[in-house]
């Protein structure tokens, strides 16, 4: 089958909402509730909590073009970025800015139109390899032909060509006044954030505008289009929802992008997608808040050990730490010796913030225990 921008009627996609319409009150439901519910605490919570998901989004989204970044890195630069600091916290790898840049400026981004100018910006900012600048266009559209592909080097899987390069900045033209006119204020402003943040993924992604970093900006814009219709930056990460479904995300964008412009299938996949990726930014903000009331109830009654061995399960986030926390692990991470472990364990496990998982013996293990954020 032919790509879809072939098509005689590109782009003018069709797709049926009826076995949406679930899935779409539970997204806004989810959405709405979560929003109501960060409005009631604190500024420096609500920001933790932001920045949270903004640093999972940043990694996330670059792991799956097959980039990684470490979690400190992205933090610090999202924190020097935003100005929360007085003194810049070190990045170690200087890559981090520029995917940390893209996040700040995606949240911002649903305020205004969008324009190539901005796009021109965003793929600067994802094009942290030098040897790659020097050879390709940076800020600016592709000036060669461009296939669609996944995997490692040498093994690449062809999804299909894009279209040529001479076409690309009138595929862009049309993009663009497409995203503003359909966006809650433009004047075809007809279409759920979900099903809008679905379609402009594909329509995106089948011009591939650029020499790399498409992925990357391609789910920025569906985050933008989410943000957009609540009217503040979307609490979510939907980059940790495609990850874990890599290879399911570009065999749907493989079939979408081919044969008619019939795009049902994946508008569906994309806006369950969504709505997973708001389901799990629940419970992480909930483990954000957590963390923050823990805090406020131990922070004077766990001795140095015990609070650094706490900070580093909660660096795991809401999944926890593999296997609990053991006397073994204790003493690896604190220095000290078994019987300082076993007793500071036996004083968490009896002040309520460790629970004793299945099992006992030598292979006594805990798992944390964080308050409600209700």
């Amino acid at each position: 089958m032919e790509a879809i921008w072939k098509h005689a009627e590109w782009p003018q996609f069709t797709y049926q909402t009826d076995a949406l319409q679930d899935v779409l009150y539970k997204y806004a439901a989810e959405a709405n509730a979560l929003a109501g519910r960060l409005a009631g605490v604190d500024e420096e919570e609500k920001s933790e909590a932001l920045i949270d998901l903004m640093v999972t989004e940043a990694i996330r989204t670059s792991q799956i073009e097959g980039e990684h970044y470490d979690r400190d890195d992205v933090r610090s630069s999202i924190r020097n970025q935003l100005g929360l600091v007085s003194v810049p916290e070190p990045v170690r790898d200087p890559r981090a800015n520029g995917i940390s840049a893209l996040m700040i400026s995606a949240r911002e981004a649903f305020r205004t139109p969008l324009t190539k100018e901005r796009l021109f910006q965003w793929h600067d900012m994802v094009m942290t390899d030098d040897s790659l600048r020097t050879r390709v266009p940076v800020g600016n559209w592709r000036d060669d032909e461009m296939q669609i592909v996944s995997g490692p080097i040498g093994r690449e899987t062809v999804h299909f060509n894009a279209p040529p390069p001479d076409k690309v900045p009138d595929e862009m033209t049309g993009f663009i006044e497409w995203f503003n006119a359909t966006a809650p204020e433009g004047e075809k402003a007809n279409m759920p954030a979900p099903i809008r943040a679905a379609v402009l993924h594909l329509y995106f992604e089948t011009i591939h505008p650029f020499a790399d970093g498409n992925g990357r900006i391609g789910r920025a814009l569906s985050e933008v289009a989410l943000s957009q219709e609540l009217g503040s930056p979307v609490l979510l990460s939907l980059s940790s929802v495609i990850q874990t479904r890599r290879k399911e995300y570009y065999d749907e964008l493989n079939l979408a992008s081919h044969g008619d412009l019939d795009i049902t299938r994946w508008v569906e996949w994309f806006a369950h997608t969504i709505l997973q990726a708001q389901l799990e930014a629940r419970e992480m903000i909930m483990f954000v808040l957590g963390k923050a009331r823990f805090w406020e109830t131990h922070e004077d009654t766990l001795n140095e050990r015990q609070t650094r061995v706490i900070k580093r399960m909660m660096r795991e986030g809401p999944d926890g730490f593999i296997g609990g926390m053991s006397a073994k692990k204790y003493v690896s991470i604190t220095g000290c010796s078994k019987a300082t472990a076993t007793r500071d364990l036996s004083e968490l496990s009896g002040l309520g913030v460790f629970r004793q998982l299945p099992g006992g013996g030598r292979s006594t293990s805990y798992e944390l225990v964080l308050p409600q954020a209700g």
